[in-house]
């Protein structure tokens, strides 16, 4: 009988061996038919359309994914999820993309996983996000001492119409640390 421990640590073998391999699984019926394409708010911006990228997928091409940043602009609207006419799930595919891009430490998604990271890291500490303090984390991370200057301008234009307010006192943190701590638990690994 297969309880959800052993579900996960099956996933997470599973993760290691073939990080495609849950992609694959999900997207394993795709017909190719190229709604989830048309579909999509971004897919001008996309350099290949979601209908290419789950090809890629059935082909096992892994190098070629991750070269594309077709999945880092998936805003997961659904829209695609909605209009799939086999019913499979494009939008959580496309997830799951960014979360093999960040356990992976992919150096092209660096800027994108750093962010990502910080802004849970700025949630959780202070039990809402504060701004300022994010903004100021990400720029630690990024290493660039002259990246804060090209959004100066629009950070005091930002806090002239107080829309970006300064660092307050921890009040939800508390609140949130168990839900953090049931998270991490889930995902078994602290990320």
């Amino acid at each position: 009988m297969s309880t959800p421990a052993t579900r996960h640590a099956s996933a997470t073998d599973t993760r290691e061996a073939n990080p495609l391999a849950i992609v694959q699984e999900m997207m394993r019926a795709c017909i190719q038919c190229g709604t989830c394409s048309a579909s999509c708010p971004n897919a001008s911006a996309m350099d290949l359309t979601p209908r290419h990228l789950w090809r890629l997928v059935q082909l096992g091409r892994m190098e070629k994914i991750f070269q594309s940043h077709t999945f880092t602009l998936c805003s997961a609207c659904y829209y695609c999820s909605l209009r799939c006419p086999r019913g499979l799930n494009p939008s959580d595919a496309m997830a799951e993309f960014k979360q093999i891009a960040a356990r992976g430490r992919m150096r092209q998604y660096g800027d994108t996983t750093h962010f990502c990271r910080d802004f849970v890291d700025n949630v959780r500490r202070n039990g809402r996000l504060q701004e300022m303090t994010l903004m100021t984390a990400y720029f630690m991370h990024m290493r660039r001492p002259t990246l804060p200057l090209r959004f100066a301008s629009l950070g005091w234009k930002l806090q002239s119409k107080a829309k970006v307010s300064l660092p307050t006192l921890r009040r939800g943190a508390p609140k949130l640390e168990a839900l953090f701590r049931k998270v991490e638990e889930m995902e078994g690994d602290g990320t």
